[in-house]
């Protein structure tokens, strides 16, 4: 029996790892897979069998990637034979998981891939092609195919920053051509990288175009600085710290600590968290938000990670445990030691941000404020066709993958919990004080009178005089800018995997 070894391999969690098993049963992570199932006349499909049957979450679950699924390796061609597009092939296998969402039997919605691993990559450090203009889009009216876009917000330094366009306003036509149900993704995203926006006017539940017109290019290697708005407000001569944040991304780490140094500076004893429109991104940095809310108590846990059964116990305590921080690994963290924080979210709230949610929660009193969250528990990391490092992407590694093989997986592979051992939100984190975003009255980020952060000013102030918030055309969008990206709406895992000897 081959001793298990001590291995500690870079995570980018979007997915789940293909683990397989010796002939004794040990799990060999070095070499997952000894006598591996092969079939070369379809490396894709190969690939993806062989690291989903390790990784998955739900592999246990699914019947097609079961470890005794096939007698032979005639029947495994032939399995992979049976879908030649890699893209069908992979959510064949994912959409055999189902799940209770709400009350709705639901499929797995969030494990995804790409052809190209390498876009997926960039997209972890913020880089992409982006014009900076982040967007909702709903349909016009029930029943309609056509679609109308409101603008959110506008990346700094952006090719949109420059541009006559703000939050608030609306756009029903691309290049001219009215926006659909079944066009937008041709229009606005793929490889469309300039286009034209046809603003309009919205009377009376009628979308009208006003003449105007916005040009928009998107530049490559666009590095997003997912802090949006930072400042401390004086609110009844109580100092009140707002941050929007957008993403979880590591690489802003230093400059998200500084921003809670300036609020601890100006005296915050509040503060209005807003993730409305994050998507998610490194569990390590929901890690360091949470501290720099709360405590750098590196004795109180913060999360537990949860991994399929095939390879839960071959992980060590200090792998599945992760703990309050009291430094960003470079720098001292700046923390508000607070008992109690406002949340702002929406249904664009997910992953990382559920995850400050639900971490939080043991220890502070969440006010959370707006709309029910995505629902997104689960982690997943990044898969290549790597089958040395158990098909785990490392950027040192690059010269090893299968150069016939670019496809990088995204599937789910784990589940966190909270120190009260609490996961089960895949219906979404439902909010104290519910707001739906206003169409008519989206405000201005960062103002006091914007709906969302007035309604959580007035928590905080506990005024007599309250506030009317009704809301006149809620946003009820189907999809965003950020969820049509390669990121999406993933948490990764990025901290080096610790096994028992």
């Amino acid at each position: 029996m081959n001793a298990m070894k001590k291995i500690f391999l870079l995570l980018f969690v979007f997915g789940f790892v293909l683990l397989s098993c010796s002939d004794d049963d040990e799990t060999n992570i070095e070499n997952p897979n000894p006598n591996p199932v092969t079939s070369a006349e379809f490396p894709v499909q190969s690939f993806m069998w062989n690291a989903m049957n390790l990784w998955y979450f739900w592999q246990g679950d699914v019947a097609d990637l079961a470890d005794d699924r096939f007698a032979s390796d005639a029947d495994f061609a032939q399995f992979l034979a049976s879908e030649s597009d890699p893209s069908r092939f992979f959510f064949t296998i994912c959409n055999q998981h189902r799940e209770i969402v709400g009350n709705e039997a639901a499929i797995d919605r969030f494990s995804f891939l790409n052809e190209d691993f390498s876009e997926l990559v960039n997209n972890l450090s913020g880089v992409s092609r982006s014009n900076g203009l982040e967007f909702g889009l709903s349909f016009i009216s029930q029943g309609s195919d056509n679609v109308f876009g409101y603008v959110q917000y506008i990346l700094p330094g952006s090719d949109a920053a420059g541009k006559d366009i703000s939050r608030g306003e609306f756009f029903t036509t691309v290049d001219g051509v009215q926006l659909t149900g079944s066009n937008f993704g041709s229009l606005l995203f793929g490889d469309n990288n300039d286009y034209t926006l046809g603003m309009a006017n919205l009377e009376n539940g009628i979308f009208t175009l006003n003449g105007k017109e916005v040009s928009l290019t998107k530049v490559e290697n666009f590095v997003e600085d997912p802090i949006q708005v930072a400042q401390t407000l004086d609110v009844n001569g109580t100092k009140v710290a707002y941050l929007m944040y957008n993403r979880f991304l590591s690489s802003f780490n230093e400059q998200l600590n500084d921003a809670f140094g300036q609020f601890v500076a100006e005296g915050a004893t509040e503060l209005v968290l807003d993730m409305r429109y994050n998507p998610g991104g490194s569990v390590n940095t929901s890690r360091l938000l949470a501290s720099m809310v709360h405590s750098t108590d590196t004795d109180k846990l913060y999360i537990r990670q949860r991994w399929n059964d095939k390879i839960q116990s071959q992980f060590t305590a200090a792998q599945l445990e992760d703990y309050f921080a009291n430094t960003t690994g470079s720098s001292p963290l700046n923390s508000l030691n607070l008992d109690k924080v406002y949340i702002l979210t929406t249904g664009s709230s997910a992953s990382a941000s559920e995850l400050v949610i639900n971490g939080l929660a043991p220890y502070v009193d969440v006010v959370q404020i707006g709309e029910t969250t995505s629902g997104k528990n689960e982690f997943s990391i990044t898969l290549v066709d790597d089958p040395g490092n158990s098909f785990i992407y490392n950027s040192d590694r690059e010269n090893l993958i299968n150069s016939a093989v670019s496809w990088g997986l995204q599937p789910l592979v784990g589940r966190n919990e909270n120190a009260d051992g609490f996961f089960d939100y895949t219906a979404g984190l439902v909010p104290d004080i519910v707001l739906d975003e206003d169409l008519l009255n989206l405000g201005v980020l960062g103002d006091v009178n914007e709906p969302l952060l007035a309604r959580a000013l007035q928590e905080i102030s506990a005024s007599t005089t309250k506030r009317s918030f009704t809301v006149q055309v809620p946003a009820r969008m189907f999809t965003s800018s950020r969820l049509q990206t390669p990121l999406k709406d993933n948490m990764f895992l990025d901290k080096p995997i610790e096994m028992n000897n």
